[in-house]
């Protein structure tokens, strides 16, 4: 266990090794493009053809590795797996396109026909690989679940280099990217051609895919593009905050996965980077303060209480008993009233100043109808909080003749 710790530190330090070192930078790379490219598929909601992409490329793959083997007796030439691979996904992308716009299929029912249908096929012809003579038929594997233990330097080089050059890309595409996402009618008057736009985010999420095989694997690649803007998105409400974030999950994600998954042999890098991914989405559920399960529950308590607060009070202002006991615990902790319900000279200037503000939120929902039923806090903050000062002078303005106080 002493042993394992050291090693999976001296790996997350950058002190296993050069090939170690570059192979988990390529990795970071790769999950920091992965995560980008992921949340613009995310928002146009075609996170179901990335999965058809990735599934797509097994035949690709098992192609191109009969014929590098049949031709030149080595099949585990990445470069060349990488080009079948990326033209295998190619045609089920378009299959997916043709199949939804020349038959009343919904896209879905394309891509689950297109997935099914590729990865079958790519799954009899690595059954034929594994009895052919030439070697390297058990490498092909690792390409399923992901493995970076052997891999060459040039292959790691590539994968980084590729990386980093999507990672440009999909920063220059930023904005048509973005645009298309919320509203591709507007964007299309823009001037941004939507259908080529729609393509470009397909052919970088396929390229993301394809140097991703070797680190990730094709089953769990599609996890790679898809988990990290799902966490990103509990910590954000803008696009472009959002796409920072989910990179940065992606990169975290699949640097630590390919250090665990060097610290010893047989461990599937796919599966690793996948469960870092999954712990990073499980923290972002529960503890994000913009939309986390503990936020959530903390701001339904806290509306509670100032539903509570404000009902107890304006009982208070009408002279009515309180009898709800969460009530009176609220308005005692407050110090509005004693322990047998009467209220303190505290309470009573808040009942005064309750009752004040919901004549003006009342005068605002008369004067304002629109801009007040869009308003989710009337009644629950104080009005000065929530309307400019001469909108809330007006208003007062407007209680007064009829003897109301300022």
């Amino acid at each position: 266990m002493g042993e394992r710790m050291e090693a999976f530190l001296s790996a997350l330090l950058l002190q296993a090794g050069f090939n170690t070192t570059l192979v988990s930078l390529g990795a970071a790379l790769l999950g920091a493009s992965a995560g980008a490219i992921g949340t613009f598929v995310l928002l146009r909601k075609r996170s179901l053809v990335s999965d058809a992409i990735s599934h797509a490329t097994l035949p690709g793959l098992a192609g191109a590795f009969i014929a590098m083997a049949l031709w030149t007796g080595n099949g585990r030439w990445m470069p060349g797996l990488l080009v079948g691979s990326a033209l295998s996904a190619a045609l089920g992308i378009l299959a997916v396109e043709w199949i939804t716009r020349r038959t009343r299929l919904t896209e879905d029912t394309a891509i689950g026909a297109v997935l099914s249908v590729f990865f079958g096929f790519g799954t009899v012809i690595v059954t034929v690989i594994q009895s052919l003579s030439t070697g390297g038929q058990a490498g092909i594997t690792g390409f399923l679940v992901g493995s970076t233990a052997g891999m060459l330097r040039s292959e790691a080089e590539l994968i980084a280099v590729t990386a980093a050059l999507l990672g440009v890309a999909i920063f220059l595409l930023r904005r048509p990217f973005t645009l298309v996402c919320f509203d591709q009618d507007y964007a299309a008057t823009r001037g941004i051609d939507v259908r080529l736009t729609d393509l470009a985010m397909m052919g970088l999420t396929l390229a993301v895919t394809v140097i991703g095989l070797k680190v990730a694997g094709l089953v769990l690649i599609v996890a790679l593009i898809i988990i990290p803007p799902v966490a990103a998105r509990f910590w954000t409400n803008r696009p472009e905050r959002m796409v920072v974030v989910a990179s940065a999950i992606g990169a975290v994600s699949a640097y630590l996965g390919a250090v665990i998954s060097s610290t010893g042999p047989g461990l599937p890098t796919g599966a690793l980077i996948v469960l870092v991914a999954f712990a990073l989405f499980s923290v972002s559920l529960v503890f994000s303060p913009v939309r986390g399960l503990l936020a959530g529950t903390i701001e339904r308590v806290v509306l509670s209480r100032r539903i509570h607060e404000r009902q107890g009070l304006l009982a208070l202002a009408r002279g009515e008993p309180i009898h709800d006991p969460l009530t009176r615990r609220v308005l005692r902790r407050r110090g509005y009233v004693r322990a047998d319900g009467v209220a303190t000279e505290a309470g009573g200037r808040a009942a005064s100043a309750a009752v004040l503000d919901e004549a003006l939120w009342a005068a605002y929902r008369r004067r304002f109808p629109d801009e007040a039923a869009a308003e989710p806090r009337q009644g629950l903050v104080p009005i000065a909080d929530a309307v400019p000062p001469d909108l809330l002078a007006t208003l007062r303005g407007e209680l007064r003749p009829s003897g109301a106080r300022a």
